[in-house]
């Protein structure tokens, strides 16, 4: 017998997730509202009739009008929150135990991929916090789980934007594929996925990310003997964002850190992002299609850091960063000291100048994925034996391949031991 359909899809909610659902019924209602208003102040621009304040704003009795609906619809969602929160506590009493669902948690990965720089902003509860987790649950430094499991070699793996940790648990040809559980039961690591909100600059979550691998480093139950990092899209350049800022202030965790192995990770930006741009262009470039490109500039701070692959404060403080301006990163090379392996994938049969420029993996092309770009100061330079190119393979594919996970585990597997018979 079926569910209801209702009832499954209420399943996947929480009781904050009301609130955080009508804090975006509030902001879409504003954002059409003042799209609406800039389409009308372009028609009356063309008959001469003077406009508002600011750019896009109608004046007069229109304009009334117009902040009259932004002022009731700011007070209804102010006071709808405001019941919420008063009602929150009973609601989660009776919900209690409720556990999440992968389908849920998707959800709020992509939601905060998309937009999450906007929910952090305005406190919005499906904003994702920065969490580190073993086996499914939350580290918690202050009262840690019973780790009987744990080793000294730590295995942290960080997933790309608009996904999450769950997500590396996958399927190939009704084959389960976990890199984590395979590295750690050939390589006797411990994997620890982090958690966090892809739509934030990359920046901000690299210096989260090193304050938390400091207290990993600081409270783990072992003495660390290593850390490697598997590293999918987005998380490539948070990891070298991460790294930059411990050793900027003098954090003591990246003496642990021996790999880093990078799955189709754009070092040097995403074509895809560079589209959306040239979008946001054309629709500014009328006065009737002008107020859309409000839309276009909905997506993250995370989205329009990859359209060059921004790691670094400098490379977004100070710039507009909808404005398509060319490419001024500072070169920040591979971390020293560290083995760095890259992984890329063409969807391609074969190495060509179309495949590497163009086709790539579907969302990174392969020389971003191989770091080489035409200034040498921003080529990232992997040793000929530390880089491997998956033929016939999507970017998503790099997370679900068993070939990928052989690669890595001959990159990982100490050469004592890759030479010594029968292991």
């Amino acid at each position: 017998m079926h569910k209801p359909a209702a009832k499954t899809k209420l399943k996947h909610l929480r009781t904050s997730d009301i609130r955080g659902l009508a804090q975006l019924a509030t902001q879409a209602t504003l954002g059409v509202t003042r799209i609406v208003e800039g389409v009308h102040q372009s028609i009356w621009n063309t008959l001469g009739v003077p406009g508002g304040k600011a750019p896009g704003q109608t004046g007069g009795i229109t304009g009334l009008v117009y902040r009259s609906i932004d002022i009731a619809t700011q007070l209804l969602g102010k006071g709808v929150d405001s019941l919420l929160v008063s009602l929150q506590p009973r609601l989660e009493s009776a919900a209690e135990g409720k556990p999440a669902t992968p389908q849920r948690e998707a959800v709020l990965a992509v939601l905060n991929g998309v937009m999450g720089d906007r929910l952090l902003a305005n406190n919005n509860p499906f904003a994702i916090p920065m969490t580190l987790r073993y086996q499914g649950e939350v580290l918690n430094w202050q009262a840690l789980p019973a780790m009987p499991e744990a080793t000294g070699k730590v295995l942290l793996l960080i997933h790309g934007l608009c996904m999450n940790d769950l997500q590396w648990r996958t399927e190939h040809h009704g084959q389960l594929v976990d890199h984590g559980a395979t590295l750690a039961s050939t390589l006797g690591y411990t994997p620890v996925y982090l958690r966090y909100n892809s739509g934030l600059h990359t920046s901000q979550n690299g210096r989260e990310l090193s304050a938390l691998l400091q207290e990993l480093a600081t409270h783990w139950p072992l003495p660390i003997e290593e850390i490697t990092v598997v590293a999918h899209s987005m998380g490539g350049l948070l990891i070298r964002s991460a790294v930059h800022y411990a050793r900027h202030d003098s954090l003591h965790w990246p003496q642990h850190l021996k790999n880093i192995v990078f799955l189709g990770v754009p070092h040097h930006g995403s074509p895809l992002e560079r589209a959306g741009n040239r979008v946001d262009a054309l629709l500014g470039s009328t006065p009737y299609t002008s107020p859309f490109a409000r839309l276009g500039k909905l997506r993250s701070a995370g989205i329009t850091d990859l359209r060059h692959g921004n790691v670094l404060d400098e490379d977004w403080q100070g710039h507009d960063r909808f404005h398509g301006k060319s490419d001024t990163r500072q070169p920040l090379p591979l971390p020293e000291g560290v083995a760095c392996y890259s992984a890329a994938a063409t969807t391609a049969a074969r190495r060509s100048k179309l495949a590497e420029r163009l086709i790539g993996d579907g969302l990174v092309p392969l020389h971003s994925a191989l770091g080489q770009h035409h200034d040498a100061r921003r080529t990232l330079i992997f040793a000929q034996a530390s880089q491997r190119i998956f033929f016939r393979m999507n970017h998503l594919a790099l997370l679900s391949s068993p070939e990928v996970t052989r690669q890595m585990v001959h990159w990982l597997t100490p050469v004592e031991s890759a030479a010594t018979p029968g292991i």
